[in-house]
């Protein structure tokens, strides 16, 4: 038997082998990321005699390409979590860190924890899930950046402005922003002219009384006036960016809505969870038959509690581990808080553990657990929700 390490890199993979007994066969092997590198790798592996496994590490995406060649090539393949080979790392003396060493202690790692399975076959629709909802994730950063960016030049210019409308980024504000910016400009506004914008662009909500408002609070701001220059260049470009951003997350939805539809999946049953919430937890779960039990995928997703207990000292104050995916954990508390409220039993639970007075953000964690043993069961069986009263 020879168990095969493979460091991940961008541009090149450090290969390393061991036999059965944990001594290395040859000296480690660097191959390219490309067709000649994995033609050298699969060379490398056909003079091994016996039977071969491969462990890698889910290092961003550059394991891809790697993993597929290899399963085709029908090798066994453990695709690992970089936490899993790290904690293993540390349990050696001699503290060494290179890219030989990395290869060395994941060859070592597949070698002693016979009871690993290799991986199950990367599913395409799960991967492009997952490529389009991190995407999302990043798209939704940039709009609450952009926004932000848009209300600090308003604090500077005209701060009394946020207090006229619900949202500063409701559509009358947005086109009342293309057409002025800094106090005087708004009180030099022609009455008429700005009545009539509010008017148009709320469909008849504002008129005269709110333009009079508007050009009153103008009067009295205590904005920064000689920075409207500099500043109006900005926020002409933020705001056409911002337009940008949520045009493209819009489509974006459309995408992962028509995936999603592809699937068979019962996620979106469950109260609270949408496509775009459903499609990130099923795309950052994966296969949930990796897990033999739904504490295991409790503690995949990082939102079980850490405990900490040592001699006669045990603290009572936990928090989450924060382990694993952040994407999932986003997508779990969102879910969570929407659940709270529209599933009868975690509704219940809920606000029997507020009113035992635990704070909002610890009973949402633990919704957010009992949450996910539900996501388990349904992925597990592959049937509905039912919501039992």
């Amino acid at each position: 038997m020879h168990y095969v390490g493979i460091d991940i890199a961008k541009r090149k993979h450090v290969v390393f082998t061991l036999d059965g007994d944990g001594e290395p066969v040859g000296k480690a092997l660097r191959v390219t990321n490309d067709r000649e590198g994995f033609d050298k790798l699969l060379a490398h592996l056909s003079q091994l005699e016996s039977t071969v496994t491969v462990g890698l590490e889910a290092t961003g995406h550059y394991w891809l390409a790697l993993y597929s060649v290899l399963t085709e090539a029908e090798y066994e393949v453990i695709v690992l979590n970089p936490l899993q080979v790290q904690a293993y790392r540390k349990s050696g003396i001699r503290k060494r860190k290179n890219d030989r060493y990395d290869a060395l202690w994941i060859a070592d790692y597949i070698r002693i924890s016979r009871r690993l399975q290799a991986s199950p076959e990367v599913q395409p629709d799960l991967v492009q899930l997952r490529e389009l909802t991190r995407f999302r994730a990043s798209l939704s950063q940039q709009i609450g950046d952009c926004k932000r960016r848009i209300i600090g030049i308003l604090d500077r210019v005209f701060p009394e402005y946020e207090t006229l409308f619900s949202s500063v980024f409701i559509q009358t504000s947005r086109q009342l922003l293309a057409e002025a910016l800094t106090p005087e400009e708004f009180a030099d506004f022609d009455l008429s002219e700005l009545s009539q914008l509010l008017q148009q662009t709320s469909r008849g909500r504002h008129g005269r009384a709110k333009a009079e408002e508007i050009q009153a609070l103008a009067e009295r701001s205590v904005g920064v006036g000689f920075l409207g220059d500099a500043l109006r260049v900005q926020l002409t470009c933020l705001l056409q960016q911002l337009a940008l951003l949520e045009q493209q997350l819009k489509e974006l939805d459309v995408q992962i809505e028509a995936l999603m539809d592809r699937l068979p999946q019962y996620i979106t049953t469950i109260p609270g969870v949408g496509p775009v919430t459903g499609a990130t937890i099923l795309a950052e779960i994966g296969d949930v038959q990796r897990f033999p039990a739904p504490e295991k995928l409790v503690a995949f997703a990082g939102v079980d509690p850490v405990v900490y207990q040592t001699g006669q000292f045990e603290a009572r104050n936990t928090r989450m581990s924060k382990r694993g995916s952040p994407y999932l954990r986003h997508a779990l508390w969102q879910a969570a808080f929407a659940a709270s409220r529209f599933d009868p039993q975690l509704r219940d639970y809920y606000q029997r553990k507020r009113a035992e007075g635990k704070a909002h953000g610890t009973v949402l964690g633990a919704v957010c657990r009992k949450l996910l043993h539900r996501v388990y069961i349904i992925l597990k069986e592959e049937r509905p929700y039912v919501i039992r009263d």
